[in-house]
């Protein structure tokens, strides 16, 4: 074994014993959509243009922290989400009416003086009267404390700010400021409190937020009996450090200058349905990587099942990865899971391919020396195509939100994984199995000394697919009419992340009639509703945005129909963020054509760059038509396999067209289409190994992951189809179609 083979092996064994002990010690974090729960996006409006909008999240979080720890949800995420959104989710919560009345309300910030701290114990030399109003709340200790009337409120408050004096010793503490009427009665209340005597209860200010003691503190003992504090000013000191001053002048802050927010989104998940996610998700996962497991044994034999071990280390990298990150792992990010498994395929399909190549074409003198020539010739089109998967999921992340955002983070860590499981683990394995006498002496055990099915019928008829270039335009050409047809025809249906309005799923124990629950729904209010069924005995409704009381409406006139119908998902998208999304999925289809046309031009030359985005744009209007006819809705999780199409789509023009390269250096007399028409049938192999392999996992997505993954999973059948035949049909005549208007001199 040579040293970098020791090498290679070496670091396969580290990233494999550590991602296992990651995978084992650190759990991965489940999304909503796979545990169950309610998710609730709110967007803080500012009350004044001082009111900055990171400053006003920040105090609002803060609050909305508060407020979750009291309706005692396990686990709860509160995060920002830019300057002006809050980003909450509560596992668990079945409720987003009560959830949402809790975060929406206004902060109820206010003063009290303190009468005692046992309800009825008062000061003797001061008597004040037990009043109606009185309240009993337990202070910071939890000690019952009761509260006069409120005598300031949040209004009063100027501003308040966490502060740290290394002079005076008071360390951190927090100011005060309050400013109009509340300067005046703030030296009443601390005027009275003055009159009682150091340690006395009643001598604390109570500040309570939201029915809560966050604070009591005590008049210091150099303010006189109806002094109190006049400058409108005072500080709150106490055994602070610099998290709690700091979160205390927040929610204080928060309370004087209430900012009112919205609800822009809502997501509620019934545990059911998260439960048969996960399980559809891992069913379609299991049996689509079997299937394609067996195949590419069928085809390559022992090379096969060596990639089919590293394979399952990919899926141990992909996960550790995830857990090591903390990253959420979402329905969507599990099917990127499991796309991923497709590139990890391609990878080890380019390489034996070339291998293959090698041995049965150039004559290598062994099979292990074919393997090196192949990984060798193979990592160029490897890196290409992966990177230009990279691309499309970065955009993803970066302009989508949202599950998406998930979705993104597993396909590109899955990219990563693969590309180690392909370069590294499968090399190690193929090439130590490779150099045993028993494999020397039997070739054929390999799977790459033979040219396969596929290449040994192409060299047999080694027919010209180039020579009329512009019959297989027309042939793009009328698939792009027929499915302008569909658009022009049928219209796009946008999902309600795009138009704003509100998707109710619910499963029932017999079969609804779309029709009869249109017409109840119609008889209740809401004649507007679009009604299907879903999941066989499941029904969804969409309609425009409605209150949660309204929901409850439809809610009713649903189980009016049909006994126990269960609500498994419920989503709200307000029509601002509605837009918002629909503009950032038209940035991101814009940026990633955009990026893919600048990276291929930059691996390659203008004229193969723009042949392969024009072929790609063809993919997505063609795509778009065909959803458009069967009447699915396009959503965001359309957007993601749709770029993800776009990713995908790309390799196959990336890999024929770093061969069309390899072959001008090789035969640079060559005429173009002669070199186009042999790099297709030499990629051909390849082209149709990995689609296969990509098609089981596809499939399986498609008839096991469940209604929620179904149109995920035909967007990207249909988009694998047409990609693989554009790339081929459709960008090699584009770029000859160009070459010979422009005569440009190839390279």
């Amino acid at each position: 074994m040579t040293r970098s083979a020791r090498v290679r092996a070496l670091l396969a064994l580290t990233v494999i014993a550590v991602s296992l002990y990651i995978a084992v010690a650190v759990p991965v974090r489940l999304g909503l959509d796979l545990r169950g729960g309610t998710q609730i996006v709110l967007e803080t409006r500012p009350t004044s243009t001082t009111d900055a909008g990171r400053e006003a999240t920040d105090r609002a979080l803060e609050v909305l922290r508060g407020r979750i720890d009291a309706l005692g949800v396990a686990e709860p995420t509160l995060v920002r989400s830019g300057d002006d959104r809050i980003i909450v989710e509560l596992p668990g919560v079945q409720d987003p009416k009560k959830a949402a009345d809790v975060l929406g309300r206004t902060a109820q910030l206010t003063f009290h003086p303190v009468l005692g701290t046992d309800g009825g114990a008062l000061n003797s030399s001061h008597p004040l009267p037990k009043r109606p109003h009185d309240r009993v709340l337990p202070d910071e200790s939890g000690t019952p404390m009761r509260l006069g009337a409120p005598a300031l409120t949040g209004e009063h408050v100027k501003h308040a700010a966490a502060r740290f004096d290394q002079q005076g010793g008071a360390g951190w503490h927090v100011t005060v400021d309050f400013a109009g009427a509340g300067r005046d009665g703030w030296a009443r209340l601390t005027g009275d409190a003055a009159c009682h005597p150091a340690g006395d209860p009643a001598r604390r200010i109570a500040i309570v937020l939201d029915d809560k003691v966050i604070s009591s503190p005590q008049v210091v003992p150099s303010i006189g009996c109806e002094a109190g504090i006049r400058d409108g000013a005072t500080q709150i000191t106490g055994s602070f450090g610099p998290e709690e001053a700091r979160e205390l002048a927040l929610l204080i802050n928060g309370g004087a200058l209430p900012v009112p927010v919205e609800t822009v989104e809502q997501r509620t998940v019934g545990p059911t349905l998260g439960a048969e996610a996960i399980t559809a998700g891992v069913w379609a996962a299991v049996i689509g990587t079997l299937l394609t497991s067996l195949f590419i044994i069928v085809v390559y034999r022992l090379m096969g099942a060596l990639a089919t071990i590293a394979l399952a280390c990919y899926g141990l990298l992909s996960y550790a990865a995830l857990a090591a990150l903390g990253a959420t792992l979402t329905l969507p990010g599990l099917a990127g899971f499991v796309l991923a498994i497709g590139m990890a395929v391609d990878a080890n399909v380019l390489v034996f391919e070339r291998a293959r190549e090698e041995y049965t074409t150039r004559r290598r003198p062994s099979t292990r020396s074919a393997l090196a020539a192949g990984f060798r010739n193979a990592l160029s089109a490897i890196a290409d195509s992966n990177i230009t998967t990279l691309i499309a999921a970065g955009l993803l992340f970066f302009l989508a939100s949202g599950p998406v955002r998930g979705f993104a983070v597993t396909l590109g860590l899955g990219v990563l994984a693969s590309m180690f499981s392909a370069l590294v683990i499968t090399r190690v394995l193929a090439e130590s199995a490779a150099s045993r006498p028993f494999l020397r002496r039997r070739p054929r055990l390999t799977g790459i000394a033979a040219p396969g099915a596929v290449r040994d019928r192409l060299t047999r008829r080694n027919p010209h697919l180039m020579r009329h270039p512009r019959r297989w335009l027309a042939t793009a050409a009328a698939a792009l009419i027929l499915a302008g047809s569909g658009i022009a025809v049928r219209g796009i249906d946008l999902g309600v992340e795009f138009t704003g309005g509100r998707l109710i799923e619910y499963a029932t124990a017999t079969p609804v009639d779309p029709d009869g629950a249109r017409a109840a729904l119609t008889d209740a209010g809401f004649p507007r509703a679009v009604v299907q069924s879903s999941g066989g005995t499941g029904l969804t409704v969409r309609t425009e945005a409605l209150t949660n009381a309204q929901e409850a409406e439809v809610t009713a006139a649903v189980r009016g129909l049909a006994d126990g119908a269960d609500k498994v998902r419920d989503e709200l998208i307000g029509p601002s963020l509605g837009e918002e999304l629909r503009r950032g999925a038209l940035i991101a289809l814009a940026v990633a054509l955009g990026a893919q046309l600048v990276y291929l031009a930059a691996r390659f030359r203008w004229l193969f760059g723009t042949a392969a985005v024009t072929a790609l744009a063809h993919d997505v209007l063609i795509l778009i038509g065909v959803f458009a006819w069967l009447g699915k809705p396009v959503d965001a999780v359309f957007v993601a396999a749709l770029l993800t199409v776009i990713g995908y789509s790309v390799n196959d023009s990336v890999v024929l067209f770093d061969r069309i390269r390899e072959l001008t250096r090789k035969v640079p007399r060559t005429p173009l289409p002669d070199l186009a028409n042999q790099a297709i049938l030499q990629t051909l192999p390849r082209t149709v190994n990995t689609g296969m392999g990509a098609a089981f996992i596809l499939t399986a997505l498609a008839v096991l992951g469940g209604s929620t993954l179904t149109d995920f999973a035909l967007a990207l059948l249909v988009g694998l189809a047409v990609g693989t035949y554009s790339s081929v049909f459709t960008a090699v005549p584009l770029a000859l179609q160009l070459r010979a208007r422009r005569r440009e001199p190839r390279r």
